[in-house]
This record gives C-alpha cells, sequence and structure tokens, in this order.
C-alpha cells in the first residue's frame, strides 16, 4: 500500500461505549515507515525497548500531534512531521514518546480509563498487539482503530510528574543516541505559545502535552550542564529528508514539489520527490522517466522498485507494475506494504491465485490493512473461494468500523466454511465483535 490512492480511513468499534468515533487516516507507506524506523533505532535502543517492535505510525492530520496508545506503536500526525526541521527534532519527539512506554505510564493510564470507564476501544494499535502477543493475528483484525473524542482527552493527557520524567528520560535516551538535545528544546518552543490559547484553539499535542514554563526551564538548566553537543548523524538526516521529502510530496500540490525538489538534500530523493510530483500532476512520461532514473541509480533499493510499481501501475501498465513489484518483493520479502502492492498488480493482471498467495503472506505480518483485505477478498472470489471472500470482507468491515456489514457477511461466511475450521473460527470472531457493536450503537 502506498499514499496515492490508497489512505485507510480507520474508524473504532465501541467495545466498551457507544460514542462516535474520529475516525483516522492512516498514511502506510512501505518507504516513509522504514525511514521514521531507521530515526527511532537508536532511541528505542537505547530506552531499552526492541526497535523491530516498535513501529512509527504516521496519521494524516494536519495538527501538531504524537502520542501512544500501547507499546508497540508511536503514532505522529503529519502536521508536525512536516514541521521539523531536523531529524534531531524529529527524534526528539519519538524520545519523549518513548519515554512514555518506557517509563509505564501507558500501562498506568489503560487502568484509569478502564476504571473510568471512558474509553471506547483502542482500536488498530491494540489489535496488533493483541496479534503479537498472542499469536492470534485473526481474532485481532476483527477490531477496529480510532479513539473517541472523550476518551481521547482522558487517555491521551499526561500528568505533569509523567512529563518531567519523560523529559528526563528522553534527555538520557537523546545523549546515549548521539542525539543533540538542543533540539528537545526547540520543539518545545514551538508549541511554547500554545499556552496562552484558549483549550478550542491549543493544538492536541499542547492538550495532551503540558508544556509549561518551569519544565522548559529544567530542562535547558539540564542541557546547559551538558559537556559538549553531538553533532548531526548524516545517516540519520538523510533518512528525515527522505521521509519528510516523500511524505510533502503527496500530501502538497505538485508545483510546490517541483519548485523545491531540486534543493534536496541527496540526488536519489530530489528523484523520488520529482517521480511524485509528475505522477499526481499527472504527468505519466515525466512520471516514470525520472523513476526509471532512481531506479538505475539505486538499482537495490526495494522502496524506489516499490514507488515505480506504483506509479505503473497507477499509469494502466500493469505488466510492467508486477514485474516492478516482483522485484521490490524479492529485495524486501518481509515488508506486508510491499506485499500488499505487489499482490494488488498481480490481482489486476488477472494472476488471481499468485495474488491470493502474495496477499496471503502480506495478511500474515499486517492482519489490520483494510486494503490488503479488500484486495484479497476479490482474489478469494475471482478464485470462486465465496467463503473465505465473505470472511475476509467481514473482517475488513469490522475493522473499519462498519459492524452491521461485517456481521452479513460473517453469517454468509459461516453458512459456507466447514464447521470448526481455523475461517470458520475467524467468522465467529467476527460476529461475536459485531454484534456485541451493533448492540452498543443500539
Amino acid at each position: 500500500m502506498h499514499l496515492m490512492g490508497r489512505l485507510a480511513t480507520i474508524t473504532l468499534l465501541c467495545l466498551v461505549l457507544a460514542v462516535p468515533a474520529r475516525a483516522a487516516t492512516l498514511l502506510r507507506d512501505a518507504d516513509i515507515e522504514h525511514s521514521l524506523s531507521q530515526l527511532a533505532r537508536p532511541i528505542l535502543a537505547a530506552a531499552g525497548l526492541s526497535p523491530s517492535s516498535v513501529k512509527i505510525v504516521v496519521i494524516k492530520d494536519s495538527s501538531y500531534n504524537a502520542f501512544i496508545v500501547d507499546r508497540r506503536h508511536i503514532f505522529i500526525h503529519s502536521g508536525l512531521l512536516l514541521k521539523m526541521k531536523s531529524a534531531a527534532q524529529l527524534q526528539s519527539v519519538l524520545a519523549h514518546e518513548a519515554a512514555h512506554i518506557a517509563n509505564g505510564h501507558i500501562t498506568r493510564r489503560q487502568q484509569n480509563a478502564r476504571a473510568a470507564n471512558t474509553i471506547a476501544g483502542l482500536g488498530m494499535a491494540l489489535a496488533a498487539a493483541t496479534a503479537a502477543t498472542t499469536g492470534n493475528a485473526d481474532a485481532a483484525s476483527g477490531i477496529g482503530a480510532g479513539i473517541s473524542a472523550t476518551a481521547q482527552r482522558l487517555f491521551l493527557s499526561h500528568t505533569r510528574a509523567e512529563e518531567a520524567a519523560s523529559d528526563l528520560s528522553a534527555l538520557r535516551y537523546m545523549i546515549s543516541a548521539g542525539v543533540n538535545p538542543q533540539a528537545y528544546l526547540e520543539v518545545l518552543d514551538i508549541f511554547r505559545g500554545q499556552e496562552m490559547l484558549s483549550a478550542s484553539h491549543q493544538d492536541p499535542y499542547a492538550r495532551s502535552h503540558p508544556l509549561t514554563r518551569d519544565r522548559i526551564r529544567a530542562f535547558k538548566a539540564q542541557v546547559t550542564a551538558l559537556n559538549g553537543t553531538p553533532k548531526p548523524d548524516p545517516k540519520a538526516d538523510y533518512w528525515f529528508q527522505r521521509a519528510q521529502g516523500k511524505l510533502s510530496a503527496f500530501l502538497r500540490a505538485s508545483s510546490w514539489t517541483l519548485r523545491r525538489a531540486p534543493k534536496s538534500a541527496t540526488k536519489d530523493i530530489r528523484l523520488m520527490r520529482e517521480a511524485v510530483a509528475h505522477h499526481r500532476k499527472p504527468d505519466s512520461a515525466k512520471a516514470i522517466a525520472t523513476i526509471d532514473r532512481l531506479v538505475a541509480m539505486r538499482p537495490k533499493d526495494a522502496f524506489a522498485h516499490d514507488l515505480r510499481g506504483q506509479i505503473l501501475l497507477e499509469s494502466r501498465k500493469t505488466s510492467a507494475a508486477v514485474a516492478a513489484y516482483k522485484t521490490a518483493a524479492n529485495l524486501a520479502p518481509k515488508n506486508a506494504l510491499i506485499l500488499g502492492g505487489y499482490g494488488r498488480a498481480l490481482l489486476v493482471s488477472g494472476q488471481h491465485k499468485s495474488a491470493r498467495q502474495v496477499l496471503e503472506k502480506a495478511r500474515a505480518r499486517d492482519a489490520t490493512n483494510p486494503s490488503l483485505l479488500r484486495d484479497l477478498a476479490m482474489a478469494y472470489a475471482q478464485l470462486g473461494q465465496t467463503g473465505m471472500a465473505s470472511v475476509v470482507t467481514a473482517e475488513r468491515y469490522a475493522l473499519i468500523g462498519r459492524p452491521k456489514d461485517a456481521l452479513i457477511h460473517a453469517k454468509r461466511a459461516e453458512g459456507l466454511l466447514p464447521r470448526g475450521s481455523a475461517s470458520w473460527l475467524r467468522a465467529q470472531d467476527v460476529i461475536s465483535a459485531s454484534k456485541a457493536a451493533v448492540n452498543k450503537r443500539n
């Protein structure tokens, strides 16, 4: 799945309270998520967290915010990512959120939220955590993502004590990772003016992360006491420029991107940005010519081939797209998003059996991707396996917060699949979760 034309709008299945859910649009892109993982790796390691177990996920939202809802995901708004001026600034945000995880704040807030009966469910993030801890991705796929507005205000709020503790922890992580802690102060300054606004006009980050003058002053004193500061890591800057460059190319006007692309940090980032901009205009000829130059420059870069596959597929050059995605999948055989793109290309080309096989591999690594589930259901339907098509469709509807539709398709699957089989049990999971959600809403 990629940014252009593949944005997954995910809403909450209300598991505790029947309250309206706020839609959250996730920007799932293999290249961007890989770049963010490279930036987060030294920070997470310094925090004593497994870099491979914590995923950085981007939400399409112009406001400045970052938060956690479990121990396995850090969510960051696209507006905040685009606002950052350096890799160190972004890493300071990641360090702060990692500190909340490492310090156990998420566990305490989950307990408080359940006691107050205000959380409507933790959605995609906790579904993924459930799959990781229990090994049952099938059951987890029946849970939606998102947090109700009321729940978010309480669940994502931090006490001043938590913030002070996270400040100190983040400082330690940044020093250990060789990241200049001055960047932390630069980020705090971005939000300093938010405290003077009324609550209705404050940015979500300011409301959930109280930024007091005392906190800033205390952190500044800690930074001043340090003996020297690390120099910027060129590798970190590259990954930051790559993530921010691709995100802005997809979200901002093509003319804006083409004016600024020549000033990109490296030639490959420039070509990537220009290829996306030409594709969005749309100018297929220039987009393909540009992405071909990028692939020639970086033939072993799976994400360059992945983007090439997307551009070709959306330019209706299906055979070439399949070949491009196949190369990307061979270079990154464990990347669920790349496998999902490859499966979609195979599906469009009419290779339904191969599409099903590839998409099942992708689903085994990420069962919470609605677009992937849609493509997989289509592959099963084309192969005449209506029971499997129904159960996968049911899971997709459950995931995007449409329990009534999920219930219809799960019941259909129940009647078509062998009783007691793994797929039949998946249908039972969706039926149980969907009935509960429907009852809550009624």
